[in-house]
């Protein structure tokens, strides 16, 4: 135990004062909070004087126990009224941190926007969905089958040539780049009940060097319906509708006789773009035709029963003609400035 000290008006005043200061240079109230033991606490000095009060003697407790109690009540009476300010004075900063200036001028933050080739793919599928097709899609990575042989390329084609189509190696796999979407068709074919409308949007790979119009990446949406008594009226007719959704009521279409391993017959198809820069004027936009007989018998369906057609056309070229883009980096480069000229759609 400690010496007895002196419990006198001096003595206590003393320990007051010191106390009262310790209170008083408290920073915040973590440092206050951390004073606590220290000024009014048991391990505070009052505390300690407090403690000798059973070694004096009986006469004398009445009076000392009256000074230290009055000591002790003054100072825990100071250390709630600066607890209370420095929360008070925590509160108002905290507020004066979140206020707002009604009158400042206004901070513009960048949004990030969906890029534009994702857009059109978007608005394209919900053409078709519009009018009851289903959005069917595969992997990038194709089986050869697939890509080739089931529509109709022959083994010479030189589609299959290394100088035209990523090959996986070991070349042996018969593992492809997918170079266009069809290999989807051929695959809603083998697993869909018949009949089958299915738009088949996504990427395709092709050895072509990036410039102002071709990329080694690009993307394709192609169209295939098998049905029972399906004709080339149909596919017109389906590709008139889509044509004045994209390009304007006043769009025009023709088919202009072409040749393509999975279809027969085929089609180049153009479009009359009627709001095309510096004026109206007929566009190549992709390739049609009806399904060939040996694609139907591939995927194990007779040619004899039903008959479809087919369409295809590339996303990135429908985007420059439609909105007039004139070099095809931009849309590779991830410019978020390219994308913002075509709203900021989430």
């Amino acid at each position: 135990m400690s010496e007895a000290l002196s419990i006198t008006q001096p003595a206590v005043d003393a320990i007051v004062a010191q106390a009262l200061a310790a209170i008083a240079s408290a920073s915040d109230l973590n440092e206050l909070k951390s004073l606590r033991g220290r000024v009014v606490g048991d391990q505070s000095a009052i505390a300690e004087l407090n403690a000798q009060l059973r070694n004096l003697p009986n006469d004398q407790k009445a009076a000392a126990g009256a000074l230290i109690g009055k000591a002790r009540g003054e100072l825990n009476a100071a250390y709630s009224a600066r607890e209370s300010e420095m929360f008070l004075a925590e509160e108002r900063a905290k507020l004066a941190a979140e206020s707002v200036d009604v009158t400042a001028a206004p901070s513009h933050s960048r949004f990030g926007a969906r890029h534009p080739l994702s857009l059109l793919m978007d608005q394209i599928s919900d053409i078709f969905v519009g009018m009851g097709w289903e959005i069917a899609e595969g992997p990038e990575i194709e089986n050869e089958w697939f890509n080739f042989d089931a529509l109709n390329f022959d083994a010479d084609h030189p589609a299959r040539a290394m100088q035209d189509t990523f090959f996986v190696e070991p070349v042996e796999s018969h593992l492809v780049l997918r170079t266009h979407t069809s290999p989807v068709q051929v695959r809603s074919l083998l697993e869909r009940e018949l009949p089958v409308y299915v738009l088949c949007p996504g990427r395709v790979f092709r050895t072509d060097e990036l410039d102002a119009t071709h990329t080694p990446v690009f993307h394709q949406v192609e169209g295939l319906a098998v049905d029972k008594g399906l004709t080339m009226a149909d596919l017109k007719g389906t590709l008139e509708h889509f044509a004045r959704v994209m390009f304007g009521p006043d769009a025009q279409i023709r088919l202009r006789p072409s040749f393509f391993p999975f279809t027969e017959p085929s089609a180049e198809l153009d479009v009359w773009h009627p709001g095309a820069k510096g004026g109206a004027r007929w566009v190549e936009w992709g390739g049609c035709g009806m399904v060939n007989p040996n694609v139907l018998r591939a995927a194990g369906i007779d040619p004899e029963v039903y008959s479809g057609f087919a369409f295809g056309m590339g996303i990135e070229r429908t985007l420059m003609f439609r909105n007039d883009v004139k070099d095809m980096h931009d849309m590779v480069e991830a410019d978020i400035r390219f994308s913002e000229q075509f709203g900021v759609t989430l």
